[in-house]
């Protein structure tokens, strides 16, 4: 039977003899002890579960070793990792970190784990929840404006996570849009996302954000604006006191401007009303785009004939 040939018996040697030097350069080393923080994660995650329950993103590792390969230990040598493979959703699971769940470089001893164990519940994915994206605005206008119509694209998102935090989702969010100083329309692309670190958007995406910035409405106060009393039909005989009432009026300032006391109505709607003497509410007509404030006062004593 022919020998087998060994290949490259100079390199195997030379190899051999590194690892004989190092192993004795380790044996004749002090052993030491050193605390590390120690990334917590999830292997074999099945697809339809999902890891909720507050857990850390770190343990707290204590290893023994020799000096060298101790004092080099650096982020990532040392790691906690918990397999889930096999498991189901709906449970409630307390996991012992020192069961084989620190993996450590060769010759490097755990001796101790904190916390000793974590709680991770293992819970289904819900129904993707689709939530209006609500665009966050920082900053004010410049003097004299006011935030008009605010118009996001996509207008909705689809998330998805556990069922529970799903359930409790009202909203996403946008990156911030300054509007500080601004006095015309703000237009930018901003990535959308959620608070809960739980949850993530079906589909990573971006809302184009649109912030209409607008003349701010002025006020003013109109006084003796005339008083009339009708009843649907036409104006009805009647004594009034007082027969005049201040009105205030908020809007665009063109608009604003431009009205007087005789622009806007003020009457008592007595339709249906026999005579005699009342206490009857105000009611105050203006244009459209401009909103009554206050009338002062807001009740009339009228005496119908």
């Amino acid at each position: 039977m022919p020998r087998p040939r060994i290949r490259n018996p100079g390199l195997k040697l030379l190899a051999l003899g590194l690892a004989v030097l190092i192993w004795f350069r380790v044996a004749d080393e002090p052993v030491i002890e050193r605390g590390v923080e120690a990334p917590l994660g999830f292997e074999n995650v099945p697809d339809d579960l999902l890891v909720t329950g507050g857990l850390p993103e770190s343990v707290h590792v204590r290893v023994r070793g020799p000096a060298s390969i101790v004092y080099g230990l650096g982020s990532g040598d040392v790691v906690a990792v918990v397999d889930l493979a096999g498991e189901r959703p709906g449970r409630r699971r307390i996991f012992d970190m020192l069961a084989g769940r620190v993996r450590a470089p060769f010759q490097v001893e755990v001796l101790q784990v904190v916390p000793a164990t974590i709680t991770a519940s293992l819970e289904g994915a819900g129904e993707p929840r689709t939530v209006a994206v609500v665009p966050a605005i920082e900053g004010r206008p410049a003097d004299g404006f006011a935030v008009g119509r605010i118009a996001t694209v996509p207008a909705s998102v689809e998330v998805i996570g556990p069922e529970s935090r799903l359930a409790e989702l009202t909203e996403a969010l946008t990156e911030p849009v300054s509007i500080d100083g601004v006095s015309g329309r703000v237009q930018t692309l901003v990535t959308i996302g959620v608070g809960d670190p739980l949850l993530r958007l079906q589909t990573p995406s971006a809302a184009e954000v649109t912030v209409e910035i607008v003349p701010a409405p002025v006020e003013r106060t109109l006084h003796e604006v005339p008083v009339r009393v009708g009843d649907g039909e036409g104006t009805r005989p009647a004594a009034l006191d007082p027969g005049a009432v201040t009105v205030g009026i908020r809007g665009p300032r063109k608009l604003v401007d431009a009205l007087d006391a005789g622009a806007v109505e003020a009457f008592l709607d007595v339709a249906g009303l026999p005579p005699g003497r009342y206490n009857l509410p105000v009611t105050v007509e203006s244009g459209a785009d401009v909103g009554v404030t206050h009338i002062d006062p807001s009740r009339v004593s009228v005496t119908l004939r």
